[in-house]
């Protein structure tokens, strides 16, 4: 979400931001009918700009929809972590804070077992980015992913910067890399072009340590493939 409205990146980048035409309680809605498991909402004018004027927003999807809903995008304090849990989120996604703050994230691990997801933005040398991708943190995906591991985090979110979904390849050494370092669910959130990278995502594997799940979006509406047909790729 961006200003209220359902939005799309292209690339990831704010500035390229295209909105949609259902409100983000429609589109909401309209995920849960095409079959999802669970819904993420990022709230991009948290993320970028500090600004949390959609919170209210993302309390009606959490209301109008019946599966898990992880929001993430500027949760960056134990106030804010607390009152997206109270409003009926069922995880809350961190990521700059799990890099800025990790001593905050530890004490809410430890307070909230199970809720707290830390989303990991890599580039392709496996440097972290932060903010929006509007910054870059000089951390590596290694040293993080354990880091927060140790910290308590239910599960790992990791997403490629600058990446085109509809193009380019997902990062398979980075989420290799993180099936590897630690048995916490992950989930690859820079989504696939076409189900044969679903179906190359669904084949990842160390030690019988697989993928939880894959975050879809852009390529289903695009018509790329429908979440039934990912739904038979990945399992």
């Amino acid at each position: 979400m961006l200003g209220g409205r359902a939005v799309r990146l292209d690339r990831g980048d704010i500035r390229l931001a295209v909105s949609l035409d259902a409100s983000p309680v429609e589109r909401a809605q309209g995920w849960v009918a095409k079959g999802v498991d669970q819904l993420l909402i990022v709230d991009l004018d948290a993320a970028a700009h500090n600004d949390n004027k959609n919170r209210g927003l993302v309390a009606d999807m959490v209301a109008a929809v019946d599966i898990p809903v992880l929001v993430g995008g500027g949760v960056r304090t134990p106030t804010e972590a607390r009152r997206l849990l109270d409003s009926g989120v069922d995880q809350v996604v961190m990521g700059t804070a799990a890099i800025e703050n990790q001593l905050m994230v530890y004490e809410l691990c430890r307070d909230y077992p199970e809720k707290i997801v830390v989303s990991l933005d890599v580039h392709p040398n496996e440097e972290l980015a932060t903010r929006g991708w509007t910054a870059q943190s000089g951390r590596f995906l290694e040293e993080v992913i354990l880091e927060m591991a140790s910290a308590g985090a239910a599960g790992f979110m990791l997403a490629e910067v600058g990446r085109d979904t509809l193009v380019d390849p997902p990062h398979f050494e980075a989420l290799m890399t993180a099936l590897e370092m630690v048995d916490e669910p992950v989930i690859a959130s820079g989504g696939a072009r076409h189900v044969g990278d679903l179906s190359a995502l669904a084949a990842l594997e160390y030690q019988g340590h697989k993928l939880s799940g894959v975050v879809v979006g852009r390529e289903v509406t695009e018509g790329r493939f429908t979440v039934a047909e990912a739904i038979a790729a990945l399992s």
